[in-house]
């Protein structure tokens, strides 16, 4: 092996894991007012109905940025684009800080929502830029296990912190660190710049226009109930009233998703390159938790197989990570960065309408308080999951046999 080749390598892992860091950091931001809740009600005065606006604003930032970022980052490159991203998060925390008005504070949050949907496009993008494409979804795999563990394990050293230093303390280190990500951003990653081509529009039209790319971006947001529907909101108030669970165990089992999912990344992206085939192993994982969720809703499963079977679940929802990998690979690697913020963009969508479709679901039937209205209401996380597994096999179908004729035609 030739020294440059090595050097390389060397380089091309330094710049990996600097996109993932800003990944891992951004999660912790997002969770960090959970944590500090009390602290910043107080500093401010602000009701819980305030606060949750304090949460929820970052959201809409994150969704606002998400197709520009993806823009940017194919035209200007990940360099530019990432270092001003991590500033924007460094100046959301500063009101926490120095303001004395609650609109600050909210315009912080803001920022910082805007600043982080940067962070998974940006490794997209510096993925594509450093590694082969065989590699691609091994290492947006990693990436994505840094950012959970992050959201996951985070939260104990912020709150142990909190507590020896201060809320203000540990918020002064969150944007120094993030001074310091900036600078390393800038000196590290690679411009990537692309040479001029098309116009934004002409990109646009190319990748929503792209039918491969919207079907499988439609068939992967259709999968997406179980991490959005149920681990966020739902599963609580199921596993309390359906299941008789207390407080503490209903809160804590849905977690369990969460954590399989950081198993799930690298695994299914190690099953589909031995497999060979992206849509084989979506369409396993599809049927894996539509199995798990008809266990659920039909059967009373004890406590210690409902772990496992949320565990599996989460490891079958990193198949999110295939499915945007495919989805780019339908297009021409210019606008790559562009379809993966659509195709993230469609799959978030899908979270909303699997909220909205669920609590239309349990109020029509008599609302949280009816068992019966809950199951009919999460019975619309297996449906989609079959709906998606199906529209995925279709998929699978359609390209095995442009394959078959590819080959016929060689061996002609």
């Amino acid at each position: 092996m030739s020294t440059s080749s090595s050097n390389s390598r060397v380089i091309a892992w330094v710049v990996w894991i600097t996109a993932s860091v800003f990944y891992a950091y951004q999660y912790i931001l997002r969770v960090m007012p959970n944590i500090m809740m009390d602290d910043i009600m107080q500093q401010f005065d602000i009701s819980a109905a305030a606060f949750g606006q304090f949460s929820g604003v970052y959201y809409i930032g994150y969704s606002l940025l998400h197709l520009p970022v993806g823009i940017m980052l194919d035209r200007f490159g990940p360099r530019k684009v990432m270092t001003a991203c991590i500033l924007l998060t460094v100046a959301g925390l500063l009101p926490l800080l120095f303001a004395e008005h609650w609109v600050y504070p909210i315009a912080g949050r803001f920022l910082i929502g805007l600043g982080s949907s940067a962070a998974i496009l940006g490794v997209f993008k510096i993925i594509r830029m450093t590694f082969s494409e065989q590699r691609f979804p091994r290492m947006l795999s990693l990436s994505v296990t840094i950012g959970l563990i992050g959201a996951i394990y985070g939260g104990g050293p912020v709150a142990y912190m909190k507590e020896v230093f201060g809320y203000q303390a540990v918020i002064q280190l969150f944007a120094g660190a993030g001074l310091l990500l900036a600078l390393l951003t800038f000196v590290i990653v690679p411009s990537g710049k692309r040479e001029a081509g098309g116009t934004i529009i002409s990109d646009i039209k190319e990748v929503l226009g792209n039918k491969k790319v919207i079907l499988s971006c439609v068939f992967a947001g259709l999968m997406v109930g179980p991490l959005e529907g149920f681990a966020d909101v739902w599963g609580n108030v199921f596993l309390k009233q359906v299941y008789g669970y207390d407080t503490a165990l209903a809160a804590s089992m849905p977690s369990m998703i969460f954590i399989g999912m950081c198993f799930g990344a690298p695994l299914l992206s190690l099953i589909a390159d031995k497999v060979g085939g992206y849509p084989a192993t979506i369409i396993g994982a599809g049927a894996t938790m539509a199995a798990c969720f008809g266990l659920l809703l039909l059967l009373n499963i004890a406590p210690a197989l409902l772990t496992l079977c949320f565990i599996i679940v989460g490891v079958c929802c990193a198949y999110q990570i295939l499915a945007i990998y495919k989805a780019s690979t339908y297009v021409r690697e210019e606008v790559a960065g562009l379809t993966t913020a659509v195709a993230n963009m469609i799959i978030m969508t899908f979270g909303y309408a699997f909220h909205a479709v669920i609590g239309f679901v349990v109020g029509a039937m008599g609302g949280p308080g009816e068992s019966l209205a809950l199951i009919y209401g999460l019975a619309v996380i297996p449906a989609a999951l079959g709906i998606g597994t199906m529209g995925f096999f279709t998929i699978y179908v359609s390209e095995r046999g442009e394959q078959r004729k590819k080959f016929g035609k060689l061996t002609v």
